[in-house]
């Protein structure tokens, strides 16, 4: 069994030593361990410092892609190189790499496709009292949306096997961390959870500007998912609602005509129950066509999968 521990970096020059140095030699049930460095457009000496750590497969991006890119584009080389298991860490060292081992036993035993490492947020020291408390609603809405039970859905240190990898499709430019969540629960995949202890903070997150930069990425990565797979529900809801704003107005005026006779001038009503019903109709056909996209990418995305299948081939 082959893994690639895969690590995208920025600017890490001063980081990166700790964190490759920190990387277990030999794992358990491993035959063959590899370390991949995503340099994604780095300006410093990223890529000399992987070099002189001894790390034979690098990935360059002449100019800044994100975390999303990065991640597919390590994933691509990865598998195209054999890869069994793909574990993700961070550049920044936040993440204790002695665990990775027990992120990998999990997918060696056959327990579980994904594992994704709980950095128990509550107990981390720099983090704000508001970051702690969005920290477990972002996870909640994504376990809501993926019908998992995740503590950590934004944690970035995980294990992805081979066949979770070939069926999962990153469309997202921001952040992989969710969308992926999404996609494996929907999937029925299993996801396992295990707690780990994060490392002393060493710079500022260059992924977002603020914690509301951050909010609204994940929030609209989190809709996108959400919408692909279950679009019917979105849209069914809306058609509810607008139904129920039409309904009352149109039963006033009715209920109002029958007492007071046509000319009681309440036929604003019928005019805003009226609007309401279109826009009911408009959610409605909105989600019969949304539900028929879905139909297609599911047979688009079983194509892809066949195609990975066949690129990835040992």
């Amino acid at each position: 069994m082959k893994v690639f521990i895969q690590i995208p970096c920025l600017n890490e020059e001063q980081t990166l030593p700790a964190v490759l140095s920190s990387i277990p030699e030999s794992i358990e049930g491993v035959d063959e361990l590899e370390v991949l460095v995503i340099d994604d457009g780095s300006t410093d000496r990223t890529v000399e410092v992987a070099r002189a750590h001894g790390v034979v497969h690098v990935v360059r991006h002449s100019r800044n892609m994100g975390l999303a890119r990065s991640f597919r584009d390590g994933v691509d080389y990865a598998l195209k190189h054999g890869a069994d298991v793909v574990v993700n860490t961070d550049g920044d060292n936040q993440y204790p790499q002695e665990r990775i081992a027990d992120l990998v036993r999990p997918i060696v035993e056959r327990r579980a496709d994904i594992v994704i490492a709980d950095r128990q947020t509550s107990t981390i020291a720099h983090f704000s009292p508001f970051k702690k408390l969005m920290q477990r609603v972002g996870s909640r809405v994504v376990n809501f949306a993926a019908d998992t039970d995740l503590p950590d859905a934004a944690s970035g240190f995980r294990a992805y096997s081979r066949s979770a990898l070939i069926r999962l499709n990153i469309v997202t430019e921001f952040s992989y961390c969710m969308e992926t969540i999404i996609q494996a629960g929907h999937r029925r995949m299993k996801i396992v959870s295990i707690p780990v202890v994060t490392n002393a903070k060493t710079r500022e997150s260059r992924l977002f500007r603020n914690i509301f930069h951050h909010m609204a990425k994940s929030g609209s990565a989190i809709l996108r998912s959400y919408l692909m797979f279950k679009p019917y529900v979105v849209f069914a809801t809306l058609a509810a609602l607008f139904g129920v704003l039409a309904l009352v107005p149109m039963v006033r005026f009715l209920v109002l005509w029958i007492l007071h006779g046509p000319n009681d001038g309440n036929v604003q009503s019928l005019i805003f129950g009226a609007i309401m019903a279109v826009a009911a109709l408009l959610s409605v056909a909105l989600g019969v066509l949304s539900d028929l996209l879905r139909t297609n990418r599911i047979l688009l995305e079983e194509q892809l999968e066949r195609i990975k299948e066949l690129q990835y081939r040992r």
